[in-house]
């Protein structure tokens, strides 16, 4: 079995988010990381792998993002990937959800995987629905949400939650599945991984080189366009009670709650 992991560069999570007014793009000018929901998917595959269920030849990392996402790429090789493939092209510039999807997906043709797996959405653009255009264009089966993976006679059984509950779900191999947070705590990678990540052989294409066509992503090749930004509403400064451990200041404190229903 050959995996492919989805993995993206997404800005720090200490780092405060901010629009750029004439892109209408977040701006990543700052520190960048390896986005968090896809070390579940990493660990995932790892576990697939390590679970002896199935022999997993290789697990492959993915990206498509601008030169410095290669170091999104060497923190999944430090996680357990065995190689990575960066896919890096100023034509793939404001490409939306739509035309990511379609390039990502021309990148896993050329590589021919038994199964994907990423996370269930980016901590920057947190659109949850990546894995499905890209299932789409490769015409695989896909689900999301998934928090439990067993592989059985060349099928996976997966448990994903659902609105109400929990669904059971059989699926049959090549497939795209979106991995939640709760299906694993994703491992530390050691210093030797860490050291050695970036000896791990690495593919960098380009558009061309995947046979994308121009026409179908960047700005140009998207379905959607961002129209106008605007920054969200000031919150109001919360009320401060200055006083000593009184009886005064506990019905201070009683007072408000009960004025906004806050209390039983």
């Amino acid at each position: 079995m050959k995996i492919c992991v989805l993995v993206k560069e997404v800005p720090d999570a200490a780092v405060e988010k901010r629009m750029d007014p004439s892109t209408k793009r977040l701006d990543r000018s700052g520190e960048k990381n390896l986005n968090p929901f896809d070390t579940h998917a990493i660990e995932a595959a790892m576990q697939i792998k390590e679970g002896g269920a199935v022999d997993v030849d290789e697990i492959v990392a993915v990206t498509m993002g601008p030169e410095s996402a290669v170091r999104a790429l060497h923190k999944a090789v430090s996680l357990g990937a065995d190689r990575s493939v960066h896919l890096t092209d100023p034509a793939l510039a404001g490409s939306d959800v739509c035309a990511t999807g379609y390039a990502l997906a021309q990148v896993l043709k050329a590589e021919s995987p038994d199964l994907v797996l990423l996370g269930q959405q980016s901590d920057d653009g947190e659109c949850y629905t990546v894995g499905a255009v890209v299932a789409d264009h490769l015409q695989m089966p896909s689900l999301t949400q998934v928090i439990k993976i067993d592989v059985q006679d060349g099928k996976l059984r997966c448990e994903r939650q659902a609105e109400y509950g929990y669904d059971t779900v059989e699926v049959e191999l090549p497939a795209v599945i979106s991995v939640g947070d709760a299906i694993n705590e994703p491992r530390y990678p050691s210093l030797k991984a860490i050291m050695g990540a970036k000896k791990k052989p690495l593919d960098t294409k380009s558009a061309a080189d995947v046979g994308i066509d121009p026409s179908r992503v960047g700005e140009q090749g998207s379905r959607t366009a961002v129209l106008a930004i605007n920054p969200p509403p000031a919150k109001e400064p919360g009320e401060i009670i200055e006083d000593e451990d009184t009886d005064e200041t506990v019905q201070k404190i009683v007072s408000w709650l009960e004025e906004r229903k806050l209390l039983a």
